[in-house]
């Protein structure tokens, strides 16, 4: 673990001006996170409501927690009062069930709707087509939300072409949103795209929020 720090310093120096840092930290201790925090790092991804639940009252109140993985509904009210950001908004219904909670509670979360892009079917995520139809209906209906971008992945494949194409793909949706249903939403800025093997491809494709833990803390202990 103490290269951790050395990790974190080694990628943050091939970020442009800009681009948010999430470390993905699942599945890692606590121990490797607070050293992580300890050089400087405030933001951390989970994609287990439990996990990021028990870290959050273990580690110091300023962190940012984003939540990077498929949430289902009936986790929601687990991680809304430690969440800054859900990343990882993938359909309507989900949608609402974190606004409501998070109202409950008189928060407004942070959310990226969550695109599918990738040719596989197991991957989750609104389609281009899913995405056009309901991004229109978003505006004043979820009040415990805050709508600030869009996250996708790309395929699973050495395909270095097939990986840019599909940030490129998600990087045209972000803008035709930007300019049409969220042109009036001053906080719908992010594009999270990119990790510890295909981060650099998706910055050149315009990636503004990268979710890295492998490069930083090595590989995760199950």
């Amino acid at each position: 673990m103490n290269d951790i720090a050395e990790n974190l310093n080694r990628i943050l120096s091939t970020l442009p001006e800009g681009v948010t840092l999430t470390a993905v930290s699942k599945f890692h201790p606590v121990e490797a996170l607070q050293q992580a925090y300890d050089a400087g790092q405030r933001i951390f991804g989970e994609s287990r409501a439990q996990e990021l639940a028990k870290k959050a009252t273990q580690l110091p109140a300023d962190i940012e927690w984003h939540f990077i993985g498929h949430l289902q509904t009936n986790k929601v009210r687990s991680i809304i009062p430690h969440v800054a950001m859900i990343q990882s908004i993938d359909s309507p219904r989900l949608l609402q069930a974190v606004s409501d909670e998070a109202a409950r509670i008189n928060r407004c979360v942070d959310v990226l709707l969550q695109l599918h892009v990738a040719k596989e079917e197991t991957k989750f995520g609104f389609t281009p087509d899913e995405i056009s139809d309901f991004a229109p209906q978003i505006a004043g209906n979820y009040p415990g939300v805050r709508v600030a971008g869009v996250m996708g992945m790309a395929s699973n494949t050495d395909d270095f072409d097939r990986v840019r194409d599909d940030f490129d793909a998600i990087r045209r949706i972000f803008h035709s949103l930007a300019n049409g249903a969220m042109k009036s939403n001053p906080a719908f800025r992010h594009i999270s795209m990119g990790m510890s093997h295909d981060y650099k491809i998706a910055l050149s494709c315009g990636s503004t929020m990268v979710r890295i833990g492998t490069d930083i803390f090595g590989e995760r202990e199950y």
